[in-house]
């Protein structure tokens, strides 16, 4: 199975890498604090981060009081960044694929991960792989583009425009066509995979989760007004969905 690694293309990187350094951005003021709101109490708690990237979640998950965290991501790049500018004695950092988890020889308490599935091709298989390594009272909790966001394709305009520029709607095409898109993201042929909110759920559902919350990202009028160049198509579409999930008895 193809197995995506466009964070160490060099382009892609460090256009990335521009953004996260901004001060606004999406991940910082929307993703990351849904994403800590809807942890457990992490003291004491074995944690595996898939896609860790460039590490802030991990060392966020170390500080909160993790025993141990370990974090996984397919990119070298990434990785590089994150053992230079998130260390932390209990965090461990290992470049491994996510489509390779079942290969970890050890279960945990908590499973995370951020913005990362979009990229999995068989979300299905990836949903058993996680359960497996789960341990007995365990919980996952995750984010991922929205399957609003993810629907474009790139044949048209994500919103639809006043004269004056303003993001009067969002359109939306071709949700119920699944599968992998290619679009223009820092670099031509960007690739992730499109599935419909029913195919995700579904997929939890056959691995054995329980789903305990389901959360869609949402911002502020106040940081919408402040940055209406960044934020100003929020009020129309969720960008992100979240899930915190347990481990069903048995």
């Amino acid at each position: 199975m193809a197995k995506q690694n466009i964070y160490d293309n060099e382009a892609f990187f460090e256009s990335f890498k521009s953004i996260r350094d901004s001060e606004v951005n999406f991940n910082d003021l929307i993703e990351t604090p849904i994403l800590l709101g809807m942890l457990p109490d992490l003291r004491g708690k074995t944690v595996l981060d898939i896609g860790c990237g460039m590490g802030q979640h991990a060392k966020q998950y170390a500080d909160m009081g993790a025993a141990s965290v370990l974090g996984i991501d397919i990119s070298e790049k990434m990785l590089e960044y994150a053992r230079a500018h998130s260390r932390a004695d209990n965090i461990t950092y290992r470049q491994m694929a996510m489509e390779d988890i079942r290969g970890l020889d050890q279960k945990f308490d908590l499973v995370t991960s951020s913005l990362v599935f979009d990229y999995i091709k068989d979300f299905d298989e990836l949903m058993k792989d996680v359960y497996g390594i789960m341990g007995d009272g365990a919980e996952f909790v995750f984010s991922m583009s929205h399957p609003m966001s993810t629907a474009y394709d790139g044949q048209y305009p994500r919103y639809t425009l006043s004269e004056s520029g303003q993001r009067l709607y969002a359109n939306i095409n071709n949700y119920f066509v699944e599968g992998q898109r290619k679009i223009t993201w820092f670099v031509d042929n960007y690739e992730l995979y499109h599935r419909t909110f029913s195919s995700i759920v579904n997929s939890m559902i056959k691995a054995g989760f329980v789903i305990e919350e389901c959360r869609e990202s949402q911002i502020s009028d106040e940081l919408r007004e402040r940055y209406p160049d960044v934020f100003g198509g929020t009020i129309h579409r969720p960008d992100f969905i979240f899930f915190k999930c347990g481990k069903a008895p048995g």
